[in-house]
């Protein structure tokens, strides 16, 4: 039984010596200027052993902490697990980091050495310098240089509580916090999905699975990795999400199972319909918010289901929820019902137990005697942080929930994103959603911006396929996005101001930076790239 992501590794590559492990692409290959081609899980053991080594003999050990910034390269696995053979903790680094990011990160974790791309070494030791860390940093085949200080738990045998990463939240609403992830974390999570079944099945020895999640995000860390891990499969890392070339990398690749962000079907969707749109061998799609509207003609064209789950970096399997049965409840933001090994209570702001149909925050635990069991360990220097997630004893997660009649649970968005408009909640996820799907938009997000008489108002920043070229262009472009809304939700769900912009403020996993919008959005009224559409915004009956 391994105790450690490298042992389940190691059991996988005796089991599965011959199999593919990782495949990469020639476009992958290509923007890399790596090889193309499948590295076989016997092969990789050979590769970690020699660098388990080289790490060992440069003195690194139980509890040193190594930053990994090398994409989605297949050497991040590699360097990965022979770290983890000594008890090394990764800290991924977001490519997308800048100074004052680095400069946290690196005072932060107090990570002794990274692994990166040549053309960021120097970027990273000034960071270091600034932070004022022992720090060295070595490309992805140079030899170890010695560890900077001794391993602090060097007497100690790496074990499942060990950390085995330190993952930073997005920070879309403030500082990054860095999350211990013990390899419990790691090896439930690949258990998981090689045993939750129904449609998300997983066949040992035969899945091929594509994703082109980041891997300094745990759904490519700890549900693709270790699940395939876990079965024997081989994993497709592409660089990131390429629409044009997507369903050629999904055949091209012979892909079963494919992990989508939210945003990748709404994307999809607009390309024309093809009679090869169901030429691949896709069975099924894990991910999650994928637009409510297009979810059902997503599948219909596609031909195959997209499995909406839930989770947080902070709960990983521990908590995890999927839709992975019929029925699915297509079209309602339905993310199934929780299994057995979960606990979920819906709690209203002032409280109280939700009631059907109503909505309230989502707090979760794991069920029997650990209720932390799958979970993070804790929050890196922040008990105070740790202790408020978990407060009277269940993990209070910031989303926004209701439980319908038949025991199904609903997202409805994050606590931060509602938007309070004369006494109406609104769900931002829910608008953007809509707007998404007009042709003009590329992108788009919406948040709230002061009014003196209703609290809030509903103000959508978007990114236009061809940016209006005048004034009038511009306003006429406004206008159109208002009636489509209207067409679609509430009145008051509309945008009352409508903001056009070159870029969003976006997380490397292309969520939206809510901290940076809170605090962009409101110094965009009476701007010159803001329509300001609050007259348009009227009670059905009331047009006239």
């Amino acid at each position: 039984m391994a105790h450690t992501v490298h042992q389940a590794f190691a059991l996988a590559a005796v089991r599965w010596a011959k199999q593919a492990f990782l495949c990469i692409l020639p476009e992958t290959a290509n923007i890399y200027g790596i090889a193309a081609g499948e590295l076989r899980y016997a092969e990789a053991a050979e590769r970690i052993e020699a660098l388990r080594a080289a790490y060992a003999a440069a003195g690194y050990g139980h509890g040193h902490r190594v930053g990994i910034l090398l994409e989605n390269r297949p050497s991040f696995f590699l360097h990965w697990f022979a770290l983890n053979a000594l008890g090394v903790s990764v800290v991924p680094i977001n490519p997308d980091m800048r100074a004052a990011e680095l400069e946290y990160l690196i005072g932060h974790s107090e990570i002794a050495l990274a692994i990166a791309l040549p053309q960021r070494h120097r970027d990273l030791l000034a960071a270091a310098d600034r932070a004022g860390r022992p720090f060295q940093v070595m490309a992805e085949r140079d030899q170890p240089p010695a560890a900077a200080f001794p391993a602090p738990q060097a007497d100690t045998a790496p074990h499942e509580l060990s950390e085995c990463a330190l993952l930073y939240t997005s920070g879309t609403t403030g500082r990054p916090k860095g999350c211990i992830l013990p390899n419990r974390y790691f090896l439930y999570a690949g258990n998981w999905y090689a045993n939750i079944g129904g449609l998300a099945t997983l066949h040992p020895g035969k899945e091929r699975m594509i994703t082109p999640l980041p891997l300094v995000h745990m759904n490519a860390m700890a549900y693709s990795a270790m699940a395939m891990i876990m079965t024997g499969g081989c994993l497709i890392p592409l660089d990131r999400f390429h629409p044009r070339s997507w369903w050629d990398s999904v055949r091209e690749s012979r892909a079963t199972v494919v992990h989508y962000l939210g945003v990748m079907p709404a994307m999809l969707m607009k390309a024309e319909a093809s009679a090869a749109d169901r030429e691949h061998s896709v069975r099924f799609g894990f991910g999650a918010g994928v637009d409510r509207t297009l979810h059902g003609i997503f599948e219909q064209r596609f031909g195959f289901p997209l499995l909406e789950a839930w989770a947080m970096t902070e709960t990983g399997a521990g908590a995890v929820i999927i839709a992975n049965e019929e029925p699915r409840h297509i079209g309602t933001s339905c993310f199934g019902k929780e299994g057995d090994d979960v606990r979920v209570r819906i709690v209203t702001d002032d409280g109280r137990e939700a009631g059907t149909e109503e909505q309230g925050e989502l707090l979760v635990r794991h069920a029997g005697d650990d209720p932390r069991y799958g979970f993070l360990a804790g929050y890196l220097k922040d008990d105070a942080a740790t202790d408020e997630a978990w407060a009277g004893g269940w993990f209070h997660t910031g989303d926004v929930v209701r439980r319908d009649a038949d025991g199904y649970l609903h997202f409805v968005d994050r606590k931060k994103n509602v938007i309070r408009r004369s006494g109406e909640n609104i769900a931002a996820v829910e608008v953007e959603a809509v707007l998404q799907q007009h042709p003009m938009i590329k992108a788009v997000a919406v948040a709230a911006v002061p009014d003196a008489v209703r609290g809030d108002e509903v103000m959508a920043l978007v990114v236009t396929q061809d940016k209006p070229k005048d004034r009038p262009a511009m306003e006429a472009a406004a206008a159109d996005l208002v009636h489509w809304t209207l067409s679609q939700l509430a009145y008051y769900k509309a945008p009352g101001f409508v903001a056009f912009v070159d870029h969003l403020p976006l997380t490397t996993t292309n969520k939206i930076q809510r901290g940076e919008l809170k605090a962009l959005a409101p110094t965009l009224v009476g701007a010159a790239n803001c329509v300001d559409t609050c007259s348009m915004k009227k009670r059905q009956g009331d047009h006239k």
